[in-house]
C-alpha cells in the first residue's frame, strides 16, 4: 500500500514575462530578415512593426492557451486556443503581405481574401470559447 500526502502536485511552470521575452525573441529572430530590406522605408517599417507585435502577442497568447489546456483541458479552453492559434497564423499571411512576399490570396470567383476567412474561424473559435456551456 502507498503512502502520501494529500498535497497537490505543482507542475514547474515558467513565469509569464520570461516566456513572453522568449516568444518575442524567437519571432523577431525568425522575422527579423524580412523586414531588414524595408527599413528605408518609415512608413512601412512602422505597418511591419505593427505585424510583428500583434504576431509576438498572437504567439504568446497561443503559448499560454496551450499549457492551459495540457493542464486543464476542456473545450472551452480548446476552442480559445485554437482561437489564437488562428490568429497567428491571420498575421503571419498579413505580415507576409506587408513584407511584399506573398500577395492577396483570393478564393476564385468569391473575391474573398483567405485571411480574411482565417479571421471569421478565429472569432467563430472564440465565440465558441465564451458560450458553451459546461454541463
Amino acid at each position: 500500500m502507498q503512502t502520501g500526502s494529500n498535497q497537490p502536485v505543482q507542475e514547474a511552470t515558467a513565469s509569464k514575462p520570461l516566456v513572453f521575452g522568449l516568444t518575442a525573441a524567437i519571432v523577431v529572430g525568425i522575422i527579423a530578415p524580412l523586414v531588414l530590406p524595408h527599413v528605408t522605408h518609415p512608413s512601412m517599417l512602422s505597418h511591419i512593426l505593427l505585424h510583428i507585435a500583434s504576431l509576438v502577442i498572437a504567439s504568446f497568447l497561443s503559448i499560454v492557451s496551450l499549457t492551459a489546456y495540457r493542464r486543464t483541458g476542456g473545450a472551452r479552453t480548446l476552442y480559445m486556443t485554437l482561437g489564437f492559434i488562428a490568429l497567428g497564423i491571420a498575421e503571419v499571411f498579413y505580415l507576409f503581405q506587408a513584407v511584399g512576399l506573398l500577395f492577396f490570396l483570393q478564393i476564385p470567383n468569391l473575391d474573398i481574401e483567405f485571411p480574411h476567412i482565417i479571421v471569421l474561424a478565429m472569432l467563430s473559435l472564440f465565440g465558441l470559447g465564451v458560450l458553451k456551456v459546461n454541463k
